[in-house]
């Protein structure tokens, strides 16, 4: 083998953004040394800020031509960049030997790795499940069945509202054949959540409900250096565009917005009517939100039950006050609503506002209860702006006729749940649930294989057998060679 070309280089080391070196003058510097002599061979350029946010700004720039990039055309120009890393592997190794000091054919083994091995996923051990009133038996079954299949064990801590369910889920199991200890019920509150989270054997933690407690439980997960995935709050719009076919749109949003009395967490709570399609649609959109049926939830013609709580409904009734005080046209009020034979039940009937803003309170703010506001907007791509920049991304829909609007809705908005004239686009159980931004912290969605990842941990295995192993030490990274 002939002796490697070192690299010896004397200039400075620069910043590449853009596809260009940029080889500031002036700012701060590091030396670079040699290991093998002990001397300074160059300098490299720290960044300040500004390098930082102009690159930044230059990556989100180009984001948006790559993203569309078709699969295909990625791939070629990673596979051709494969080919470039080959052909320079001795140059490459060459630098890495002149600033780190392992050996050349070391640095050779770094830049062309592979070795025979495999991966397994192995169970966390002990993880936990923080669930939300709302859906007390299928939140807390996105999380058991797969961290249970996955080979772990499960405690559960259901809302402290409706907790009996948990406990017919734990019996059934018990019934089903499950080892004892491996599903758990704790009940309580926040000390409870407190000691899942501050418990060292407590690998992992999945919770859904409210956008500052997801936050708080990812925060405190972080802290004691555990994995979370905290789904959290949301504020879900529906585009209504002017081909949209109006009766199905109607039937959509009464059921979207009043059904489970809008305390779902992909509940629509905001109607963005385009154009002039809020002319056709809140004539029939007032009619039968005033006579939705709101019962005990027992009886089987309801439509609406009670709310959940007395001061979940008192938060309610605030955030419609708040509506009228900020000038939104109040259009059906369901405040005071008396059930006969249930006077002093929790309940309130459906709420309708127009012409809400983005600036007001019923607008921002999640409120978890059956109140639709409707923002009327000039065209699509307001439409899609203003859904952009709302801080929460659980659901959105578009009802249109056009599939070039639909194909552009979905590829555009930000949010992680899309329905095309689907009004509550709650994804397959395989397919995982999970939303962006405010919704979601953390970077793994629940259920389906997202649930399977959150669950386990990667192990990669490599082997070899004494026959193949060639005597004396190895200096260098093993490849497949």
């Amino acid at each position: 083998m002939s002796a490697p070309q070192a690299f010896e280089s004397k200039e400075d080391i620069g910043h590449f953004v853009d596809s260009k070196v940029v080889n500031p003058k002036d700012g701060r510097f590091a030396d670079v040394f040699n290991p093998s002599t002990g001397a300074v061979v160059r300098r490299v350029s720290l960044a300040s800020r500004k390098d930082v946010d102009a690159a930044v700004a230059v990556a989100q720039k180009a984001f948006e031509s790559w993203s569309q990039t078709s699969p295909l055309r990625r791939a070629r120009i990673m596979f051709k960049y494969l080919e470039l890393l080959n052909a320079h592997r001795d140059e490459l190794a060459a630098i890495i030997t002149a600033e780190h000091g392992k050996v050349f054919t070391d640095a050779q083994g770094e830049v062309t790795r592979g070795i025979d091995n495999w991966v397994m996923r192995q169970p966390l051990g002990v993880v936990a499940g923080i669930t939300p009133f709302n859906f007390p038996v299928m939140v807390p079954m996105w999380m058991f069945p797969v961290a249970i299949a996955c080979g772990n064990t499960f405690i559960l801590k259901p809302s402290p509202t409706d907790p009996s369910a948990s406990l017919l889920m734990a019996k059934l199991l018990k019934e089903a054949g499950l080892p004892d200890g491996v599903f758990n019920v704790v009940q309580g509150d926040k000390e409870a959540v407190d000691a899942l989270i501050e418990n060292p054997d407590v690998k992992a933690v999945s919770f859904v409900g409210s956008t500052p407690i997801a936050n708080y439980i990812y925060e405190r997960c972080a802290h004691f250096g555990k994995r979370s995935q905290a789904l959290g709050g949301a504020k879900n719009h529906m585009v209504v565009m002017p081909d949209a076919d109006i009766d199905k749109t109607i039937d959509a949003l009464i059921g979207a917005a009043y059904g489970s009395a809008g305390e779902r967490c992909m509940a629509i709570s905001v109607a963005v009517l385009v154009g002039d399609v809020a002319e056709k649609i809140m004539p029939k959109l007032i009619e039968r939100t005033k006579t939705l049926k709101v019962k005990n939830g027992m009886e089987l013609d309801a439509e609406m039950g009670p709310i959940v709580t007395k001061a979940a409904l008192e938060r309610i009734t605030s955030y419609i006050e708040s509506g009228v005080a900020s000038g939104a046209k109040l259009l059906v009020d369901g405040r005071g609503l008396k059930v006969p034979g249930h006077e002093n039940g929790f309940f309130i009937g459906g709420t309708l506002f127009d012409n809400v803003t983005p600036e007001m309170k019923i607008y921002l703010e999640e409120i978890f209860g059956p109140v639709l506001s409707c923002v009327r907007v000039a065209n699509f791509t307001e439409a899609l702006n203003l859904v952009n920049a709302c801080e929460y991304g659980n659901g959105v829909a578009c009802f249109t006729s056009d599939g070039n609007i639909a194909r552009e809705f979905a590829r555009r908005v930000q949010v992680g749940m899309v329905g095309i004239n689907v009004p509550i686009p709650v994804p397959m159980a395989w397919h995982g649930f999970g939303g962006w931004k405010k919704s979601l912290f953390g970077d793994m969605h629940a259920y389906g294989k997202e649930g399977v990842r959150f669950y386990t941990k990667q192990k990669s295995v490599m082997q070899r057998w004494p026959e193949s192993i060639a005597k004396g030490a190895e200096f260098v990274m093993p490849t497949s060679k």
